[in-house]
C-alpha cells in the first residue's frame, strides 16, 4: 500500500502536477492540504476520472483539505473535537480499514501573536482528539502538512531559525506530545541523513536549486503499521516542473 501526502498552495493550479503525479505513483491514498477552494469549487472530476474516490473541505482561498483513495472511504470526519471552527483543517477517514488523518497545522506568524497562540491550541486539540478517538493498537496514519521542523536537521538554518516560528519550542513540544501517544515518524525510521526537506520557500532565491528547505510534512504511524513500512522518500520532481507548490510529495510504501 502506498500513501502519500502533498501540500498543493492552491490545488487548481497545480492539477496538472497532481494528476500526472497520481498517474505516474498510482497512490493507494493521497492526503493534500492547502486546496484554497471552497467546496462547490472543487475540482472533484479530475479525481473521479483517474478512478479515485475523494473527500475534502475547503473553504475561499484559505486552507483546504482533502483525502483521495483507490478505496471507499468509511467513518468519515471533517473537524476535530474541540475546534470545530470555520477554518478547513482536518479530514480523517478510514480507508481499506486504516485509520488516516489529514492536518493542515496553522502556520502561527511570530511567537507571542494570537496566530501563534492559536497554532499551540489546534495542536493540544488534535492530541485531545486523538486520545479520544484512537488507541495505539489501531493501524493509524497522521499526515500533513505540520508547519513544525522538529530537529536542527530538518531544516537549512537552525542556528538563524532557532525560536521562529516553525522552529519554536513550544510547538516543538507540542508535536512531540503528539508523537509520545505512540506515533512513529516514517521518514526518520528509514532517513537519518540531515538535508532531506520537504519545503522550500518562494521568497530565498533560488531557495530550493540551493536546497534551502524545512522538512514539515510528515507521515506519522503507530507501530504496527510502522513495522509494516518498507520504503518511504520525498519525490522532488514535482518541485521542479512549472507553477510548482512550495511543498512536494512525501509518500510511504508498507507490506500489508
Amino acid at each position: 500500500m502506498k500513501i502519500a501526502t502533498f501540500n498543493t498552495n492552491s490545488i487548481r493550479s497545480r492539477m496538472e502536477i497532481i494528476s500526472d503525479w497520481i498517474a505516474a505513483e498510482k497512490p493507494d491514498a493521497l492526503c493534500l492540504q492547502e486546496t484554497k477552494v471552497q467546496d462547490r469549487d472543487f475540482p472533484s472530476a479530475s479525481f473521479t476520472d483517474l478512478g479515485y474516490n475523494v473527500i475534502f473541505k475547503g473553504q475561499k482561498a484559505y486552507n483546504g483539505v482533502a483525502i483521495i483513495s483507490r478505496h471507499p472511504f468509511a467513518g468519515v470526519r471533517v473537524g476535530m473535537k474541540g475546534m470545530e471552527d470555520e477554518q478547513a483543517r482536518f479530514i480523517s477517514a478510514v480507508i481499506d480499514n486504516l485509520h488516516v488523518i489529514n492536518a493542515y497545522v496553522p502556520q502561527g506568524v511570530a511567537p507571542g501573536t494570537d496566530k501563534f497562540k492559536y497554532k499551540l491550541e489546534w495542536l493540544e486539540a488534535l492530541l485531545a482528539h486523538i486520545k479520544g478517538s484512537y488507541d495505539q493498537g489501531m493501524p493509524v496514519i497522521l499526515t500533513g502538512d505540520f508547519n513544525v521542523a522538529l530537529e536542527p536537521i530538518d531544516l537549512y538554518d537552525p542556528e538563524g531559525m532557532k525560536g521562529d516560528v516553525g522552529f519554536h519550542p513550544d510547538e516543538q513540544a507540542m508535536l512531540r506530545k503528539i508523537i509520545d501517544w505512540g506515533f512513529i515518524d516514517l521518514f526518520r525510521l528509514h532517513h537519518k541523513e540531515s538535508g532531506q526537506y520537504t519545503f522550500w520557500d518562494y521568497r530565498i532565491p533560488n531557495g530550493f536549486k540551493r536546497n534551502m528547505g524545512w522538512r514539515i510534512d510528515y507521515i506519522f504511524a503507530t507501530k504496527t503499521l510502522a513495522e509494516k513500512s518498507i520504503r518511504v522518500l520525498i519525490d522532488k520532481e514535482p518541485r521542479v516542473r512549472e507553477r510548482p507548490s512550495d511543498h512536494t510529495f512525501l509518500v510511504a510504501e508498507f507490506d500489508l
